[in-house]
């Protein structure tokens, strides 16, 4: 099923303070979980039917203050609003999708966004997201005494003062501003991000107080791991070059905006040259039509132009930090090291890698699952599953860039035969009840993402797990499920709970709510121990 989604961003900034019909809504079929830190829903399932003559905007936002009650907001609070950020039709099953963020005095709140889903009929069928009640409460200072200007200047010292000196970064650094929690207090924040290469591969994410300029919390969301030439491995490949000043160029100018391939041996991203079409670089000739395959898988599949939808220029850089054992996409670019020789070789040179990397450019696209916790442990398993999608010879990432003997980074198929010191048991997690809950990596980013793997495998290949049967629906109709569910559903916040009633909701949408498909994720999130 070849699904083209169609997006059209929507200056919306419309107060939902308007709609006050309650008796005209009803509720079929409902289902609700609730988030345990708010006590406002995570999801619900239902068939709302909007009051007649609205608008399909209008109807998404009358549907959120119907529920204001369940929210814990008031409607005489106006610091509180709800704006439409994008909308998304499906032509295939006439559905429509929109995008939301709660706001409090207008100025979007970090990680409470929502989707909401309407049928043919305009009926409201889901909803998804976080909401944060009580914000008016909260004693947010909003005032503004730092300029985008200082909080800029003050990230790159803070930054320079932590990787070392920054020679230049890739791209332009974003500001966005943003109420940010932390530590259970709310502040007025610039959200300054940045991606880098050297001295060390980033996505920063700094939250700068725009009251006082000191910075609040910060992390970096980096996501670690017609020419001819030979790749890493000493095998043939075909791909796409350009002529460049006499000579040939790794580019590709017949995918979206580019497909360009950079040595960053100097610590600087310059083209790969050749005097001829046989280019030497393996690691270069892998990158490069890695990220090609990948961009025909998504295109092919999903109908997705590159990773943001709009053809953006897909980057590699490689030779990237000396004996690097690591692979990352940071916002910009795809970002490979050389490998030890003992631990990796190359990480260019996996195909399955270079789709896992580009896929987090999907992700960040999409639900722009945050990296930490589970919403994180979801973005590096959404990675992993695309990765296994376009390397579909098993269901390991890293298998062919292991040159210590290990199997390979991860399995899908089953995660305990990894080894993970850092777990209890030493190995990755299969269970929910066998979860990661302490605070490296991210909170269990790499880790605990193997619970979603396992459930993934199960949905596509079924069998038996602590107990459960699964019967497998084949990989064509789970990369859809779990696709939809990316694009439609899930939030930046989603946790595993809401990634299964995703999951299935996506399935109803693509194959009915009694198939075969649903069945399946329902089992294999039962299987991992995810309710």
């Amino acid at each position: 099923m070849n699904q083209k989604i169609l997006y059209s961003t929507l200056a919306l900034l419309t107060s939902i303070g308007i709609f006050t019909q309650d008796s005209t809504a009803h509720a079929e079929k409902y289902k609700i979980q609730m988030n345990e830190d708010y006590d406002t829903p995570s999801y619900m399932i239902e068939n709302w039917k909007a009051p007649e003559g609205l608008t399909k905007e209008e109807i998404v936002l009358a549907y959120i203050e119907n529920h204001y009650p369940k929210f814990s907001l008031s409607k005489s609070d106006t610091d509180v609003t709800f704006s439409i950020k994008e909308e998304a039709s499906d032509v295939d099953t006439k559905t429509s999708h929109y995008r939301l963020d709660q706001q409090y005095k207008g100025i979007p709140v970090y990680g409470a966004d929502q989707t909401v889903t309407l049928d043919e009929g305009d009926n409201v069928t889901s909803y998804f997201g976080q909401v944060i009640p009580d914000l008016s409460n909260k004693d947010i200072a909003t005032d503004v005494t730092v300029s985008k200007e200082k909080a800029i200047t003050i990230f790159k010292n803070k930054l320079a003062a932590e990787i070392g000196t920054i020679e230049q970064f890739d791209g332009d650094i974003q500001v966005e501003r943003y109420i940010y929690e932390y530590n259970d207090a709310f502040y007025s924040t610039y959200l300054v991000t940045a991606s880098t290469t050297n001295p060390t591969v980033g996505y920063w994410h700094y939250f700068i107080d725009t009251t006082n300029g000191n910075v609040i919390d910060h992390f970096n969301a980096a996501h670690d791991v017609t020419a001819f030439g030979k790749g890493v491995f000493g095998d043939k490949r075909k791909f796409e070059a350009q002529a460049y000043e006499g000579k040939f160029r790794l580019f590709d100018a017949t995918r979206g905006d580019g497909v360009v391939t950079y040595d960053n041996t100097t610590g600087t991203n310059v083209d790969v040259l050749s005097i001829n079409k046989m280019f030497k670089d393996g690691a270069a000739v892998d990158a490069h039509v890695n990220a090609e395959k990948t961009y025909d898988y998504f295109k092919e599949t999903f109908g997705r132009d590159s990773v943001d939808d709009n053809g953006q220029q897909l980057i590699s850089a490689v030779h990237v930090g000396e004996n690097w054992n690591n692979a990352s996409w940071n916002g910009r670019q795809m970002s490979y090291g050389d490998g030890d020789g003992e631990r990796f070789y190359p990480l260019a040179g996996g195909l399955d890698v270079g789709a896992h990397e580009m896929s987090h450019g999907v992700v960040q696209h999409t639900a722009g699952l945050i990296y930490r916790n589970e919403s994180g442990a979801l973005n590096e398993s959404y990675a992993d599953i695309f990765g296994a999608m376009v390397d579909r010879d098993d269901w390991l990432i890293g298998e062919d860039i292991m040159a210590d003997g290990s199997i390979a980074l991860r399995s899908l198929e089953d995660p305990s035969v990894i080894v993970d010191e850092r777990t209890e048991s030493g190995y990755s997690p299969d269970h929910w009840s066998k979860r990661y809950i302490g605070n490296l990596d991210n909170g269990g980013v790499h880790i605990n993402s193997s619970i979603n793997n396992k459930a993934a495998y199960l949905v596509s290949e079924g069998g038996e797990h602590y107990g459960i049967a699964v019967s497998g629906v084949g990989r064509e109709a789970t990369e859809q499920i779990y696709y939809r569910a990316l694009s439609f559903y899930l939030t930046r916040n989603s946790d595993f709970s809401m990634m299964r009633q995703a999951a299935i909701q996506a399935a109803t949408d693509l194959y009915g709510s009694n198939s075969a498909e649903v069945q399946a994720v329902t089992q294999a999130y039962n299987a991992v121990g995810v309710y």
